[in-house]
């Protein structure tokens, strides 16, 4: 099969797929492709996209999948008031917490936060964006969290090592546009608010010192 077929294709299927898309899962629906030509096609694809400058394809949770530039996130905020799954400021913290610091357990979250975090773990857990990892070897085998890869899609993350710093965070709330901002940073998280979230949450656990509570 010709390249450019190839690229046509894998632009087909990641357009109208809801869901990261492997080289592995390509691979299977392009019979008779090799992974290398697939890979050389996705490569070319993602070039052709930074030039477009509207969309871009990106690595997510182990996949590929197209998003919008970061441009353009006031309009399409406007056409979406609300997003698919609506978090709030106590979720974000909570959630910030246990992405910075897994395998982390309950008592330590509460420690920094100070209340009681049992109802929002268990809608973290409901929303699938955490899971537990197992048990922490220590009295009473308090449950370990951890995120999970419908976080890094909900953030538009390849991995953990894109979570940006609270330095990046900080320069990105006051001015998205900012020059002196990455655009590593710009595409890692799509929400201000999850971005202040975040930065408060990684500070806080940053600044603590105090050693964890066990958790009954």
């Amino acid at each position: 099969m010709e390249r450019e077929k190839i690229k046509l294709i894998i632009e087909v299927l990641l357009f109208t797929s809801h869901e990261p898309l492997t080289e592995k899962s390509l691979t299977e629906v392009l019979e008779g492709v090799d992974k290398e030509s697939i890979k050389k096609a996705l490569g070319e694809l993602r070039k052709e996209y930074q030039e477009k400058r509207n969309l871009e394809i990106r690595e997510v949770a182990g996949g590929y999948q197209i998003f919008t530039s970061p441009d353009y996130a006031p309009w399409i905020e406007k056409l979406h008031r609300t997003r698919p799954t609506k978090l709030s400021q106590a979720a974000l913290e909570t959630l910030a917490m246990v992405a910075y610091n897994q395998p982390v357990i309950r008592a330590e979250i509460e420690s920094i936060r100070g209340v009681d975090v049992s109802g929002v773990l268990y809608t973290l857990l409901e929303k699938n964006l955490i899971k537990i990892l197992g048990k922490k070897k220590v009295i009473g085998r308090p449950l370990l969290y951890g995120i999970t890869d419908d976080f890094l899609k909900y953030f538009g993350l390849k991995d953990v090592s894109e979570l940006p710093s609270v330095k990046e965070v900080k320069e990105m709330i006051p001015n998205r546009k900012s020059a002196k901002t990455s655009q590593k940073t710009q595409k890692s998280l799509r929400s201000s608010r999850a971005l202040g979230a975040l930065a408060v949450a990684k500070e806080e656990v940053s600044d603590e010192t105090e050693e964890p509570k066990e958790e009954n």
